[in-house]
């Protein structure tokens, strides 16, 4: 039998037994909640940053880097956030040059500003603004896959007859390139491969107004490893566009367009049948052996210019845009180029563009399906222009409208003075991003070996 003393001592043992176990249950619990507690924080901070991230507004600073050579430091770090941009144009990071004031800002101060940067030539203006607060820009030139080289070459406006002048164009561009190749490394480690220019005139990268000239010249020597953003581009062999290039379009005012829109009748009445406004030679002179619009636009003024169906002027006229919200379609023909600003100027303002140029190629393809939204005449055919057209009327006008007003298809031509989803300067950023294999990004080591040197 049990005594007193040893039951009482069995009762404690069970008691702190019993207690041990409580503790170590209770230890338990609490370690358990201490660990879901902090993966549940750990989870909600992350959660708040990405939402945080994801949703705030572009603070990319517009300050541009020392036109002296850029500070290492300032290179090598590396304090982007990438979440955003790993989902648009494919990470890819563009640096902007800080050019002297003679290479573009002095250009456009000679020319007012405003002519500079509202003709048709101005979209070498309108995509070095849009980039400058784009969220694809780096200030770091270590963390970019390309470089801009803002140098306007059509803000140098003739005397003579009032238009660009880009006579200059060659030497202006080989002076920047000089210029960057002597401050920064990244021009000579790539031979330029890597560095973007716009070409925004008549022949592009040739860089000349005529094309017989253009042809025999070329591209410049420099530029050939470049990238040039150009309004020239046909189908098959040129040598205008004998390197890596961007069909981009012609600059049209978007806030022109807004106000005409808002101007024209509510009912979107279009009581001309075809428009055309612009130079037409009733007599086409030979200039040294070149014919302005190989005389498709005399040929269509000799040939429609007493039909009814055609509203055809010769001279400017300042609101002309009015003119093509009235119109059905919008005869685009070739002038010294196979390229015109009507062809977005017709788009825009929902007037079916007809495209009378041999081999052109249009900009943005995958964005603008053209051939939804246009009719294509051989310059050979402008004779049967009457009938094609009244042919499309009968048939599938209202449908080839319904396309052209798409307002992602106006979008996708129109330039504005930021970057905005979808529009021209986006374009050209998607077109850039599949060229990613030219990328030629520095590490730390390297741009150490360039230091030294």
């Amino acid at each position: 039998m049990e005594t007193k003393k040893t039951k009482k001592t069995k009762k404690k043992a069970s008691f702190h037994a019993e207690m041990k176990l409580f503790h170590t249950k209770n230890n338990n619990s609490r370690y358990k909640c201490f660990k879901h507690a902090i993966i549940l924080s750990i989870s909600l901070y992350f959660l708040s940053s990405f939402i945080i991230t994801r949703h705030k507004p572009s603070t990319i600073s517009t300050t541009t880097i020392s036109r002296s050579k850029p500070s290492l430091a300032l290179m090598a770090e590396n304090r982007l956030d990438s979440s955003a941009l790993d989902f648009k144009f494919n990470g890819m990071r563009i640096y902007v040059y800080d050019l002297p004031a003679k290479f573009n800002r002095d250009w456009l101060r000679r020319s007012g500003g405003e002519r500079c940067s509202s003709h048709l030539f101005a979209a070498e203006v309108a995509i070095h603004r849009a980039l400058m607060s784009c969220e694809a820009r780096t200030l770091e030139p270590r963390q970019a896959d390309f470089f801009f080289v803002p140098v306007y070459v059509s803000c140098n406006f003739s005397e003579v007859n009032g238009f660009p002048a880009i006579g200059h164009a060659r030497s202006l561009i080989a002076a920047a390139i000089e210029h960057v190749s002597s401050q920064f490394p990244f021009w000579n480690r790539s031979r330029g491969s890597d560095h973007v220019f716009i070409a925004s005139h008549d022949f592009g990268s040739c860089f000349h107004t005529m094309e017989d000239r253009a042809k025999s010249e070329g591209v410049p020597e420099i530029l050939r490893n470049s990238i040039i953003l150009q309004t020239f581009g046909v189908k098959g062999e040129h040598p205008c566009q004998e390197v890596e290039h961007v069909v981009v379009p012609p600059y049209i005012s978007a806030e022109s367009v807004d106000a005409t829109l808002k101007s024209s009748p509510v009912n979107g009445r279009r009581d001309i049948f075809a428009f055309f406004r612009g130079k037409m030679e009733v007599h086409p002179k030979n200039v040294s052996g070149r014919f302005y619009s190989k005389r498709v636009r005399t040929a269509i003024l000799r040939r429609y210019g007493n039909d009814g169906r055609f509203y055809l002027r010769r001279h400017r006229f300042a609101g002309y845009q009015s003119e093509i919200a009235r119109a059905k379609f919008c005869l685009c023909p070739l002038g010294w180029a196979p390229w015109s600003p009507r062809l977005v100027e017709s788009v825009a303002l929902g007037c079916v563009p007809v495209i009378i140029a041999d081999g052109i190629r249009l900009p943005f393809p995958d964005a603008v399906r053209w051939a939804d939204i246009s009719l294509t005449v051989a310059e050979a055919d402008v004779d049967k222009l009457g009938g094609m057209l009244e042919h499309v009327a009968a048939t599938n006008l209202t449908a080839i409208q319904r396309n052209l007003w798409d307002p992602r298809v106006r979008k996708a031509l129109l330039f504005g003075d930021t970057v905005e989803e979808g529009d021209a300067t986006w374009q050209v950023l998607v077109a850039l991003s599949r060229k990613l294999d030219r990328s030629h990004k520095w590490s730390r080591q390297e741009l150490l070996r360039w230091k030294k040197t």
